[in-house]
């Protein structure tokens, strides 16, 4: 059962109380019998499990290999590989002058 959060509309004095999603809300203090109101509260959501990006949930520590940087390419691995030289090598050996 959920918890919700009460506060006293002339106190403001705060408690909660565990009810069923399907209970009414509570109008007033059972203690007192002050009139209430409910009190809105965020919910907690932690995002776990392979199914989520590293941004939805907090960074991973170094230990567990889910560090935000395991998956950017290093520049190494950007590098051509195939045989054919690079522009920056072929203007260098053009800019030289030959020994005619």
């Amino acid at each position: 059962m959920p918890t919700y959060v009460y506060r006293g509309l002339n106190s403001g004095e705060t408690f909660e109380v565990r009810q069923r999603i399907t209970d009414a809300a509570l109008t007033s203090n059972p203690a007192t019998g002050e009139p209430v109101t409910r009190v809105i509260q965020a919910a907690g959501i932690v995002f776990k499990g392979s199914g989520f990006y590293v941004t939805d949930s907090r960074k991973g520590s170094a230990g567990d290999g889910r560090s935000s940087t395991a998956s950017i390419p290093s520049a190494a691995s950007k590098r051509s590989t195939s045989s054919e030289p690079s522009a920056a090598t072929s203007q260098t050996a053009a800019s030289k002058p030959s020994a005619d």
